[in-house]
This record gives structure tokens, sequence and C-alpha cells, in this order.
């Protein structure tokens, strides 16, 4: 189907493009209203309904994570523009401070109607995530062990 070709697309166009440190067109694709949630107690965990919420945890994870980058391995499409949903997996890897690399599987359900996000659930192994941000705290950078980013 041509239309799930186009999305599937868009989706990994997104991920390159943070992948080159502009998240912008991510949050441009979110629509109004929308909800992000990141599961887990943790610094990026949390459910956001704001872009303004989406810009402070892009740039959170930018300060985290820096150099991490997403491998796209699938992106499942079902469903016409009206309520398309949209399965990811995807590799997440970067360097850590202490010389140890972060090293995670992502997944990511996303509903799109009419060409916006208007729901995405992240999932990550949540013990390899918070393995990775203490010692980021461990290094220095406490925010890796703040509340999460909610609104």
């Amino acid at each position: 189907m041509v239309y799930a070709m186009i999305v599937r697309n868009k989706v990994r166009s997104i991920f390159d493009q943070i992948n080159a440190g502009n998240y912008q067109p991510m949050v441009d694709g979110l629509g109004t209203p929308f909800e992000y949630i990141f599961h887990g107690e943790h610094a990026l965990g949390g459910r956001r309904t704001s872009k303004e919420a989406m810009h402070r945890w892009w740039e959170r994870v930018f300060r985290l994570l820096p150099g991490a980058k997403f491998d796209v391995r699938d992106v499942l499409v079902s469903g016409g523009p009206w309520n398309t949903r949209i399965a990811v997996r995807a590799q997440v890897s970067g360097p850590l401070p202490d010389g140890e690399r972060y090293e995670n599987t992502v997944f990511q359900f996303m509903t799109l109607k009419w060409g916006k996000v208007v729901s995405v659930e992240t999932v990550e192994d949540l013990q390899v995530l918070e393995r990775a941000l203490r010692a980021v705290a461990e290094a220095g950078n406490e925010e890796a062990l703040a509340p999460p980013i909610i609104g």
C-alpha cells in the first residue's frame, strides 16, 4: 500500500533527523491534542501533552545521552489516514561517561490521524536505561536522577 510506504519513510526520516540532533520535525508532527508516554519513573519517563514539555524533554535527552543514535529496524503501519497505527522497533546506542556504551531496544507505538501524531507510547528495557542514567549521574550530571518532565 502506497500510504503505508509513505508513512514508513516519514517515520524513518524523523529518526534520521533526531540522529542529526534536530528533534523539531518530531515536535512539529504532533497533533492537537497529543499524548506522549515514556514508561518508567526516571528522568526520561512520564507523560507529556504539550509541545513545550516535549521541547524540554528532548533537550534533556540530548544532555543526558549525547551521541545516542537510533537504528530503526522495523516500522509497521496499519490503517488509513484517518486512524493510522504505527509500531517501531529500533536499537538505540551511544557512549556513556564511564566509557561504556548504552545499548537498548526501543519499542514505540503511535497513532496518527490525518497526518498528525496524537499518541506515542515508548517502552525500553528500563533496567538498562536506569543503569545508563546512574552512570551519567555518577559522572556529575545530577539531572539524570531528576523526576520526569510532565505537562
